[in-house]
């Protein structure tokens, strides 16, 4: 079975043990000495039984033992549940620039990441959280994360198209803030984009490096047709296209420990969100186990008063 502990530090603390064994060693050394000089020869002799040294020091080691179980239970000892899973904070970053009002999703990219969101939600387990962060020009929070799926969704369907750039880096910055903020173990940041950055404050690098120092996974979709997708022309009467850049988003998945999906359509867009729910990993939920060790204490040091105050007690 393996252990971890929520304050490991904590356990730094036992080495002050063999301080307090070898100051108990001076002061019955001491205490013999002097305890010679006025005792009969016969009574020291059968005081010297290593029977009754054991008894002799027997509150001693108790109060150790005790010592001991407290600083350990100070440290938060915690062991897995079989077959429960911890819940993982899930962060969708979605892309909601002009790129995608593109048409060959229909009805526009944008709808269809929507609703294939919903199914990735939909499939998350209950006990995870999950939040959504939109991204144009710069980034917004759309839903905090929460347990409650209905909350979340309805969250979702009121995004509205927007007709900013691409600000990929302010999108991720946030989504890993997010996800962060609630102490579960596992923490993924999603982003949905034609991975085309070109606004922002942070820069895709710069959101990578954060996500990494804060050891969260991020998984990339890209979004977009084989071909350009027209969207219309600029002031100048050029045209203007949604073209899909697969080396941003690649190279961000692989630096953050995820993985890249590519989407050409809305049945694909589909069955990536179904899918990667699986993808995430997840590990076994643990259980505090200090109390144990307070309890364990609390016996340890019911048993050290008996020893020195009972029926058969032992007089140091």
């Amino acid at each position: 079975m393996d252990y971890e502990f929520g304050y490991w530090y904590v356990l730094f603390a036992l080495l002050i043990l063999p301080g307090f064994y070898y100051l108990y060693r001076f002061y019955t050394k001491t205490k013999k000495s002097n305890s010679l000089k006025f005792s009969n020869l016969q009574l020291v002799k059968k005081s010297a039984s290593s029977q009754s040294q054991l008894r002799k020091h027997l509150p001693f080691i108790l109060i150790l033992i005790a010592v001991s179980l407290i600083i350990i239970g100070l440290a938060d000892p915690r062991i897995p549940l079989e077959n429960i899973k911890e819940g993982v904070n899930v962060v969708l970053v979605l892309d909601g620039s002009g790129s995608m009002a593109a048409t060959d999703y229909p009805p526009s990219r944008l709808e269809s990441a929507k609703n294939a969101a919903e199914v990735l939600i939909n499939n998350l387990e209950p006990n995870d959280h999950t939040g959504i962060i939109l991204f144009e020009s710069g980034a917004t929070t759309v839903s905090y994360l929460t347990p409650f799926k209905e909350k979340t969704i309805d969250d979702l369907h009121a995004i509205r198209q927007r007709d900013g750039a691409t600000a990929i880096g302010d999108g991720l910055v946030l989504g890993v803030d997010m996800a962060n903020s609630i102490p579960n173990k596992k923490k993924v940041v999603i982003l949905l984009s034609d991975g085309d950055h070109n606004a922002g404050v942070v820069t895709p690098n710069e959101a990578v490096q954060y996500a990494i120092q804060k050891k969260i996974q991020i998984h990339t979709i890209g979004m977009g047709s084989e071909e350009p997708v027209l969207l219309g022309t600029n002031i100048y009467g050029n045209p203007l296209y949604a073209e899909l850049n697969e080396t941003e988003l690649i190279a961000i998945a692989t630096a953050a420990n995820g993985k890249y999906y590519k989407s050409v359509d809305t049945n694909s867009l589909n069955e990536i969100f179904e899918d990667i729910s699986d993808e995430i990993d997840r590990e076994l939920e643990q259980v505090s186990i200090k109390d144990w060790f307070f309890i364990a204490t609390v016996v340890v040091l019911a048993a050290n008063i008996y020893i020195v105050y009972g029926k058969y007690r032992i007089v140091i």
